[in-house]
Parts: C-alpha cells; structure tokens; sequence
C-alpha cells in the first residue's frame, strides 16, 4: 500500500532535530526505551502515554482517477511534552506551547515540508496538565493533517 505517512513523518523529526531553537529539547521518531531524563520532549508518531494505544497516524484516501494515483488524507499525532521539577504548570504549559509553535512554524513556512504534492498544517491541539511527583508536566498534542498524492 502506497502512503505518504512514513515520509511525513520522517521529515518533522528532521525538522525537529536541525531546528537550532530546540537544541535543549529531546526530539523523538515515535515511542523511545530510554534513560534520559530530558525535561522537554517533541515526539512525533506519539502522544506520550505509555499506558496509551500507541496510535502514530492515520489516513484516509481514494483515487483522484485511474491513471493518476491515490489521494490521501493524513493525520499524524506529535506531542509536545514539557516538565519541570516543580509545581508551576504556568511555566510548563508556555515551554509546552513553544515547542509546539516550532512545528506549527515548519509547517506555515513551507505547508509541503518539502515534499512533492502534499500539503500539512497543524489542524487539531489538545492539551493536558498534571502535577506528578516530580513536578508539573503539560503535554500539548498536535494533530498535523494534510493531503497528499501518491
């Protein structure tokens, strides 16, 4: 099956990892086994939960006719995660968003990434606030759906 989700996918955590403004920030292609204890996190293919679905994307398409291919629809989850080691979640929920904004800034400076007959834009965030036992942890979701070709 053709899709372009593996690429999309792909070219955000790129993004994330050559983007100078979030050298402090833990870039991640999907769910990781590790040791670190970064404080902040941008995730893309994940929303953060380890007692979750594990879900990355998902998409939608049909052909646009029969001798030129399929249109696809996409949404791919990406998580920005920031943690502190207190209680101020006013703080945590502004890192939060910042990091976030890099990616919408990706996305409004060149809505192809990139890549050839495909546009992507931040469509959908959700945000959630804990307190846990090391201190205050926002993870703010980002749903970055587009259109493509394949």
């Amino acid at each position: 099956m053709g899709s372009r989700v593996p690429e999309v996918i792909d070219r955000l955590v790129a993004f994330g990892a050559a983007d100078a403004e979030l050298t402090d920030v833990r870039v991640s292609d999907g769910p990781e086994v590790t040791e670190d204890a970064a404080m902040d996190w941008l995730i893309v293919g994940f929303d953060g939960d380890p007692n979750g679905d594990f879900q990355a994307a998902q998409s939608l398409g049909g052909w646009s006719d029969l001798g030129r291919g399929r249109e696809e629809q996409f949404q791919i989850t990406v998580a920005a995660i920031a943690q502190r080691g207190d209680t101020d979640v006013r703080a945590a929920r502004a890192r939060a968003y910042a990091i976030g904004a890099r990616v919408e800034a990706w996305l409004r400076a060149d809505p192809s990434i990139g890549l050839a007959s495909l546009e992507a834009a931040i469509e959908a965030t959700q945000l959630t606030q804990d307190q846990t036992n090391q201190g205050a942890q926002v993870v703010l979701l980002l749903t970055v759906a587009g259109r493509a070709f394949t």
